[in-house]
């Protein structure tokens, strides 16, 4: 005990005087090191924990490690948004190298039950080591240029027996975008006479911080809906290798210690094999007695969970591997105060390095039962996959669908095509548009995962949401059948490109129900040509079109019929929408020149970013108009708002946001915008400092609850069970209301994250979205407020001066991934002149 709180203390005042970081304080001294393998000081000029490496210093050195060590290798896998590699490291014996390509189509048919289960013990086991997917948490990505530098030169028996018996896959930086802006950020303002003062500025990151990547997204949110590009590389990895173990290496508040898995037993998803967590226990007990020898204080089964398959350390869980959480109490720089003493960046990258190792040691001597974990996962999926099929499409929307698909498509499930028009469940399904999903597949436990539907839970607390269904989430018909014919089975979920448009002289009509609609109508207007919405349904002779269709005529505009066709032709095969020639005004219902045709101004918007507003909510705007739909978006900062002109903009977005977002006159400012004829769109936390300021009115239902027989060590879960953690809810919805142009059916599942419950208004036509008496879908909440949420309302408007308010109370853009409301914001973009 002594030589360990030596080494402790030895380590803190070490780094405390003048980061005099050494490598050697890191490494084991049972084995020596091949001293041709350079170390990362002879790469990037220092020890780490001495500066934050950054991410080109990161490639360069593990690009260093792979050329001068013929146990690694080096891959890159795709670019994050701002270009950055996603390089990973493949690390074994040399002769496991020579044979690679064959280990791993070996131990894929583990998977596949091509070989026996007496068979795994000679196979190597695959582990997948990742590092600080939240960019700001950096001493995992530190830890990697240790373990990386380890792996490579450490000789001896041992390591030479892991490596005979381990593939390792080393991901060094989850999140590169974020790695870089908080390497930028801290290593900017460390002094060299290092000051632990928490208000040092080098502790306090500017908006938005490093945590999230390009567009401020929480990249280990996006493991089961893959929108981002940092997932869909990670995942195919995942998926080219099956790993057996996976870890995911984080930061905690400063005046934390360290936690390892597993979570909070109560709160593992039902989904998770209980041998899972048995395993998972196991592994656990390495990195106690690793965290032991070196003196670190740890806990496990306490603050995290297990129960939503979209994190890192959850979603191996669902794919017959172990996920494995380890949260480091961050230093958040150089090295700061906490309750628990001085706190230093080595010293905690000396805690992830150590169980990165005891992980390898755990896998190792475990080997043979996590590959029959392995196995039998998905010999007892197949046994336990029922007949029948799930059936998902939307009718008039094959966009819509496909988006889906090609979710399912990277998971590796199997889908089959319609092969003709069914009616399942009271539901058309166009077999242009839809989509079998067979329940008997290996794919079996995902599938359960992505579209259950589930009402009761162990405990009332969730770590994240408590639902997810991607079959509300994509607002897809959907049917569960017991028998279907299966069709063709689809080697590629990419769209048909449609037939050329037919050419007309007098009008076009674009279907709102389209989900690139909007993408195709900016570019519309952008190139100056006008267009009208339908403020009623109408016919042409063949077709029928609903409220909300956007027409294009051909006479009195600036360019000519052929080049508007020239245009529209080729928007409907780029965005696989559809276009409809019309060949006269007097259509059915409404005439194309009728008073209910309205003209549509060319949007420009700006939305307020910066201190005070929610970035993840920002970025889920940014991402959404720039990236999918290429819809421009000028970023206002909150400081610079009193300067920033206004006038050129139609719409102001505000994300969610505190009431000191905007300063006193700034909020005057954005009072006279308004009046004069501005949109404002805000979100969640901004309606309440909207109300403060009077412009726009609501009442908010509150609960009455009274806690009795609460003890005080039992408040957080009282307190927790009333919170709206992330769960769906189905609304009524008035077709004829702008704000829900191109929704088919007169329900909607919305997902809410809030306890915001707006009273309905009197006047019915001001309620164009409406909670049913009975919402819930598929989540978590309490029965009181299940009762108070009944017959509210997520969306207000109303006038200002010569504008308009418009508020939501919770994301319409959840994580990129609730496509089935993103038509909500743009329909409050595009169509705001109509409510």
């Amino acid at each position: 005990m002594k030589k360990i709180l030596f080494f402790t203390t030895f380590f803190f005042a070490l780094c405390a005087q003048a980061q005099e970081v050494k490598l050697k304080d890191y490494l084991p001294q049972d084995v020596t090191y091949n001293r041709n393998i350079p170390t990362p000081s002879e790469i990037v000029g220092f020890v780490p924990g001495e500066w934050h490496i950054s991410h080109d210093k990161l490639v360069l050195y593990m690009k260093a490690i792979a050329e001068s060590s013929d146990r690694v290798s080096i891959e890159n896998r795709g670019f994050t948004y701002e270009k950055r590699p996603l390089i990973l490291l493949t690390i074994t014996s040399p002769e496991n190298h020579k044979n690679l390509a064959e280990i791993q189509e070996n131990h894929l048919k583990i998977i596949s039950g091509e070989v026996s289960e007496s068979q795994l013990e000679s196979m190597p086991i695959v582990v997948n080591q990742g590092f600080s997917v939240h960019g700001n948490e950096p001493s995992g990505t530190n830890a990697a240029l240790v373990l990386a530098y380890y792996l490579a030169a450490a000789e001896g028996a041992s390591i030479d027996r892991m490596l005979e018996n381990t593939v390792i896959l080393l991901d060094p930086s989850f999140n590169p975008d974020g790695l870089q802006r908080f390497a930028y950020w801290t290593n900017t303002n460390r002094s060299v006479n290092l000051n632990p003062d928490p208000q040092d500025r080098e502790f306090s990151e500017i908006w938005p911080g490093g945590r999230t990547n390009h567009y401020w997204f929480d990249l280990n949110r996006d493991w089961l809906p893959l929108q981002l590009l940092e997932s869909q590389a990670r995942v195919k990895t995942f998926y080219d290798w099956r790993p057996n173990v996976l870890t995911d290496h984080h930061e905690m508040g400063s005046n934390s210690s360290f936690f390892f898995q597993p979570g909070i037993p109560e709160r593992t998803n039902p989904l998770t094999p209980q041998l899972n967590q048995d395993l998972t226990e196991r592994i656990g007990n390495y990195h106690a007695k690793a965290l032991d020898s070196i003196g670190s204080l740890y806990y496990s089964k306490e603050s995290f969970d297990d129960f939503y398959y979209g994190k890192g350390s959850t979603f191996p869980d669902i794919n017959g591997s172990i996920g494995i959480l380890f949260e480091q109490a961050s230093s958040r720089g150089s090295g700061q105060m906490t309750e628990n003493g001085l706190l230093t960046f080595p010293f905690t990258i000396k805690n992830q390095f150590t169980t990165a190792l005891s992980t390898l040691k755990a896998s190792l001597e475990l080997k043979t039962d996590i590959l029959k974990l392995q196995y039998n996962f998905y010999r007892n999926a197949e046994k336990k996959a029922e007949k029948g099929a799930y059936v998902f499409g939307r009718k008039n929307d094959p966009v819509l669908a496909n988006e889906l698909a090609k979710v399912l498509e990277q998971h590796q499930v199997e889908l089959y095509k319609l092969d003709k028009n069914e009616h399942f469940d009271g539901k058309d399904f166009d077999q242009n548009s839809s989509y079998i999903i067979p329940k008997n597949q290996l794919q079996h436990r995902i599938v359960e995962a992505m579209f259950e539907k589930r009402t009761s839970f162990n405990d009332s607390i969730f770590y994240d949401v408590s639902a997810w269904s991607f079959r509300h989430a994509f607002d897809v018909d959907f049917a569960e059948v017991k028998s279907i014919d299966m069709g063709k089975k689809l080697t590629s979920v990419e769209l048909d490109i449609p037939n050329d448009l037919q050419k007309s002289e007098y009008a076009y009509a674009l279907r709102w129900n389209d989900f690139n609609a909007p993408k195709v109508l900016y570019k519309i207007m952008d190139e100056d040509i006008r267009v009208k919405v339908a403020q009623k349904p109408f016919q042409s002779k063949t077709e029928t079109f609903d409220y909300g269709t956007i027409v294009i005529p051909i006479q009195n505009q600036q360019k000519t019929s052929t080049e508007i066709y020239t245009l529209l032709d080729e928007l409907q095969k780029n965005n696989h929408v559809k276009i409809s020639p019309l060949k006269t005004g007097l259509t059915q219902g409404i005439n194309l020149g009728s008073p209910n045709m309205n003209p549509l101004e060319m949007p420009k918007i700006a939305m307020l970013v910066g201190e005070g507003v929610r970035s993840y909510d920002a970025g889920e705007i940014w991402h959404m108009l720039d990236f999918r739909y290429e819809i421009p978006v000028t970023k206002v900062d909150a400081k610079d708002f009193n300067r920033t002109s206004l006038e050129k903009y139609t719409h102001l977005v505000i994300p969610s946001s505190s009431s000191n977002a905007l300063t006193p006159s700034g909020k005057e400012k954005l009072k006279d915008w308004v009046s004069k004829g501005g949109n404002l769109i805000a979100y969640k936390g901004t309606m309440n400092w909207l109300k403060d300021e009077k412009m726009i009115d609501f009442k908010i239902k509150k609960d009455s609850v009274v806690a009795k027989d609460i003890s005080f060590i039992e408040r957080s879960k009282f307190y927790g069970a009333k919170r709206i953690g992330g769960a769906i809810f189905k609304a009524k919805i008035d077709r004829s209301h702008p704000i829900v142009y191109g929704y088919n059916n007169d329900e909607i599942a919305l997902f809410r994250n809030s306890n915001l419950m707006l009273e309905a208004d009197t006047l019915s036509f001001k309620n164009p979205i409406q909670y049913t008496n009975s919402p819930l879908l598929s989540g978590y909440i309490n029965a009181e407020n299940l009762e108070l949420i009944k017959s509210t309302v997520p969306f207000k408007q109303n006038g200002y001066g010569r504008g308009n308010v418009m508020i939501f109370t919770d994301n319409t853009n959840f994580r990129a991934f609730w496509l089935g409301t993103f038509k909500l914001f743009l329909n409050s973009i595009f169509f705001s002149d109509q409510m």
